[in-house]
Parts: structure tokens; sequence; C-alpha cells
């Protein structure tokens, strides 16, 4: 893990609070991140409604790990789906409270300019279900969502490779959160490291303003001034 995430070059690791034993002697998850290099984001992964999110919010904040949160509110089990509703709910109360929300959200553009009204410090929309390596299933979606945002706007959940990163860039995502498809794979450090140039390579074609598709072709040169007219 602690190549994998030196190799990606990532500013921000995501760690359940579900799977953080607070009161650890010996061994925590959290002795292998370092602070000083990355910033820790809490998420509320397992909570199934807004109470339970706010809840597991606080016990981060109130630990010190961070006023940064990931706020996932997945009451559905199978396919683990963001619940719109109960996000919002306890976004504007997390907001209030001073935490640095980052809502996961289906990709939604209403919900997303909701979110960013109250507050939230990014939109997190799904690309595809969380851990299936889909890929950009929602792209429509997303281009509306990036489009109208006001907020920081990270990919999240169903990238499963890097050229699905890079296509997220390419279309103007701010970030892209990676976890299944680096954790799973058969050598995670190599992955992480691709991830890392796919992300600079979108992030690049983004900014380079390329050129959009045609219908007819255009030549790449000149059809005028040929050396034997």
């Amino acid at each position: 893990m602690k190549q994998s995430i030196e190799a990606a070059q990532t500013e921000m690791v995501t760690v359940a609070l579900r799977r953080i034993d607070l009161n650890a002697k010996y061994y925590d998850i959290l002795d292998y991140i370092n602070p000083e290099k990355y910033l820790i984001l809490p998420n509320t992964s397992g909570a199934k409604d807004a109470e339970e999110a706010i809840r597991l919010a606080r016990m981060a904040k109130a630990s010190g790990i961070s006023d940064w949160i990931k706020l996932e509110v997945t009451p559905d089990v199978r396919f683990l789906l963001p619940d719109p509703v109960e996000t919002l709910k306890a976004a504007e109360i997390l907001v209030k409270e001073g935490f640095t929300v980052l809502p996961y959200i289906n990709a939604d553009p209403v919900l997303a300019k909701k979110l960013s009204d109250v507050g939230t410090a990014a939109v997190m929309p799904l690309g595809a279900p969380i851990g299936t390596n889909q890929g950009i299933r929602t792209r429509n979606m997303l281009e509306i969502i990036i489009e109208q945002s006001t907020v920081p706007v990270v990919v999240d959940a169903g990238i499963g490779l890097p050229s699905h990163a890079s296509e997220a860039m390419e279309m103007g995502a701010d970030a892209v959160l990676v976890n299944t498809a680096i954790a799973i794979a058969g050598n995670p450090v190599l992955l992480a490291d691709a991830f890392k140039m796919s992300v600079i390579a979108g992030r690049n074609a983004y900014l380079s303003k390329p050129s959009t598709p045609q219908f007819e072709a255009s030549a790449s040169s000149p059809l005028t001034g040929f050396l034997n007219e």
C-alpha cells in the first residue's frame, strides 16, 4: 500500500472510519500513511443514513484524524449506490459544523448543484458502481456536472483502467479517485504508476484544447502546391 501510494504521487488518501481502530496500541493502517505527505480523508463508508454518516464524521474529527470528510451514504448493500436525500441532509449539517465535505453521489447534475450550493468543497460523482471497474458509464451526466460545477469535480468509483482515468481528466474533471483497481491488481505498484501517468496525460490533453471529431476527412497537409505542379 505504501509503495502504491508513492507510485501514484497522489496528494490525498481516503480511509474508512469503520476499518480504523481508534484505540489501537500496536497496529493501525494510519501508521503507514504519512500525514506530512498526504492529506488523510476519512470516509463514512458503510453508513446507511445521514445520522450514521454524521456520527462517523464527528468521530473522525474528535479523534484528531481530520475535519475533512468524504461523505458516503450507501443503504443499498448490493450495488452501493449513494442515497441522494440522506447525502444532501448530512452534507448540510456537516458543512454548518465546519467540516470540509466531499460527497460521493450518483452522476446527478441537479444534486451536484444543490450540494455545491450548501457549501461542499467538491462533488464526487460516480463513473460506475463502486468496485465494478466498468469505467465511465455516466459520461453524458458527468459532462453536464463538469460544465456547470462551481466546485472541483472528482470522478469517483468504477475506474478500473488508466484509460478510464485519462478519459475522465480529458473531459475536464479535476481529479479521480481510484482504489479497487490498484488494490486487486497483480502488480499494484506498477498500476499505480500507470494511473499517475494517465491522469497527467488526460489533464494535459484537456488543457491543450484538442480538436473535436469531424464527419468528413480533413487533410493534415495542404492539397495544393505539390512539387510536380
